[in-house]
C-alpha cells in the first residue's frame, strides 16, 4: 500500500477541524496508509520579529521537517510561491509520482512564517493551493480533501458531481 507522510508545523486546535481530518483519513485509508507527524510552532512575538529572527525560526522548523524526509521520498511542499494545479493536474502528477515511487510520498506544511529555500529546493513539487491565504490548520484539511479527490480521479471513481 502507498505510504503518505504528512510532516507539518503546528497542530489542529478546533474540534471541527479534527473531525474533518479524521473523516478524510478514513476515506483515504482505502487508497493509502497516511501518517501525520506534527512539530510545535516556534513561539514568537509578532511585534518583535526581525528578518534575522524570521530566518532563524524558519530554519529551525524546516530542519525538523528535513530530518524526517528520506532521500528517495517524494516531497510535495505546500508553498505560497509554488505552482497552482487543477485537481485533475494534481491527480496526474500524484499518479506519476506513485508510478515511479521508491520511497514514500511526503506532504509538508511549514510554519506560519513560511519555509526556507533549503526546503523549497528539496521539494519535488511546490504546490500552491490558491491565491487566497488560509490558516495552516485549514490548509491541512484542504490538502487532505484534494488528496482524496486525486485518488478518486486516479481510480476513475465519481467524486465531483
Amino acid at each position: 500500500m502507498i505510504k503518505i507522510k504528512f510532516i507539518v508545523i503546528g497542530s489542529l486546535k478546533e474540534d471541527y477541524l479534527v473531525k474533518m481530518e479524521k473523516e478524510y483519513l478514513k476515506r483515504l485509508s482505502k487508497y493509502a496508509s497516511v501518517n501525520i507527524t506534527e512539530f510545535k510552532e516556534t513561539p514568537f512575538e509578532a511585534n518583535k520579529l526581525t528578518k534575522e529572527t524570521i530566518n532563524k525560526i524558519v530554519s529551525l522548523e524546516d530542519k525538523k521537517i528535513l530530518e524526517k524526509i528520506n532521500k528517495e521520498d517524494v516531497l510535495i511542499l505546500l508553498d505560497l510561491k509554488g505552482k497552482s494545479l487543477t485537481s485533475e493536474e494534481f491527480s496526474f502528477k500524484l499518479n506519476d509520482y506513485i508510478s515511479n515511487l521508491r520511497g514514500d510520498i511526503v506532504i509538508s506544511i511549514g510554519g506560519p512564517l513560511g519555509v526556507s529555500e533549503e526546503l523549497r529546493n528539496r521539494a519535488n513539487l511546490r504546490l500552491k493551493l490558491s491565491d487566497l491565504t488560509f490558516t495552516h490548520q485549514f490548509t491541512r484539511i484542504l490538502i487532505l480533501e484534494q488528496l482524496y479527490r486525486a485518488f478518486k480521479i486516479i481510480n476513475h471513481e465519481n467524486y465531483h458531481y
